[in-house]
């Protein structure tokens, strides 16, 4: 810094001495005025120069401060690690699909998926309750298909299904399906009252219950002659009713197939009808709108069988007001 004043002070003041001798006197004053003013002037730029050296200086260090780099301590943590332990949450390995209108079907695509799984969320969305034999809720299905019918698509989905339904003959609707049952091959046929539950059950009391069959051809046709006959066979049945009351009719129908019948509705009507071998589901249509049936599909044999059938009230018509 000496130097550095010795520089910028000492060289213009000699050159003002020279300047001072060269002239005369009576120029002395006007020399001695600008000495003082270059004199003044390199001291300021000398100043400003230290001041603008000691500011470079500064931001230099600070420069240097700042670029350093940072010690162990100072350097910034990692986000802590997932335990070792801890699993991608898997991804499903089936879609499965439900449409009920315009008509119900089913499309499901599954690979090695858990059949218990599948029915689960078949159960969900037909919001009805699915069996599965011990076997089948410890395999595992792999198939695909697309808008399928309920029973085609259960087909397709277990060697052995039944499925037990509603039917309401005062609706237009297929019947209701009540429960669906996924069983082993040689598991057997489901409880009867699994979902078709019911503790009332009228009787019907006839007179003759001992005379057996007909035997001769005057018997025969006295039968036939008969008010009331009923026969089931090959899976269809015949009704044969002369103004005969409805609970009766009914009530010989569930003697002939084995069934319970609850006769709900004390209003008697009379029925005078003649049905030929045709499925019980489209002979009680034919008989009332009031009748309830419970059957069961066993879909692995095409087979069909009743499980209950209901006389119920019927519906009270709603009062609007005027």
């Amino acid at each position: 810094m000496t130097e550095f004043f010795n520089r910028v002070s000492f060289t213009p003041t000699k050159d003002a001495v020279v300047v001072l001798d060269q002239h005369c006197s009576g120029k002395r004053d006007k020399g001695i005025k600008r000495l003082k003013r270059t004199g003044f002037y390199h001291y300021a730029m000398g100043m400003t120069l230290v001041v603008l050296v000691c500011l470079a200086s500064q931001t230099t260090v600070l420069a240097q401060k700042t670029a350093t780099p940072a010690t162990p301590e100072s350097e910034p943590k990692h986000a802590p690690s997932k335990p070792a332990d801890s699993k991608p949450v898997p991804e499903r390995s089936f879609v499965l699909r439900v449409n009920p209108r315009p008509v119900l079907n089913i499309s499901l695509k599954a690979d090695k998926a858990k059949m218990s799984e599948v029915a689960q969320a078949l159960s969900k969305h037909l919001k009805v309750p699915v069996f599965l034999g011990p076997e089948r809720q410890n395999e595992s299905i792999s198939i695909e298909f697309s808008e399928l019918m309920l029973e085609p698509a259960l087909r397709l989905m277990s060697p052995t299904v039944y499925v037990d339904y509603e039917v309401d003959t005062g609706s237009m609707a297929p019947p209701k399906a009540l429960g669906i049952y996924f069983y082993d091959t040689n598991q057997g046929e489901p409880p009867l009252t699994a979902v078709v539950r019911g503790s009332t059950q009228s009787l019907l009391v006839e007179g003759n219950t001992e005379d057996g069959e007909p035997e001769t051809d005057g018997d025969k046709k006295k039968a036939e002659e008969e008010p009331l006959r009923v026969s089931y066979l090959n899976n269809n049945l015949t009704v044969k009713a002369k103004k005969q009351p409805l609970p009766l009719v009914l009530l010989k129908i569930g003697e002939e197939l084995g069934i319970p019948v609850d006769i709900q509705d004390q209003n008697i009507s009379i029925v005078d009808t003649e049905i030929s071998k045709l499925p019980v589901e489209d002979v009680v249509r034919q008989l009332s709108p009031n009748i309830r049936l419970f059957i069961r599909a066993d879909l692995t044999r095409a087979e069909k069988r009743a499980l209950r059938m209901v006389l119920a009230e019927p519906a009270k018509a709603t009062q609007q007001n005027p």
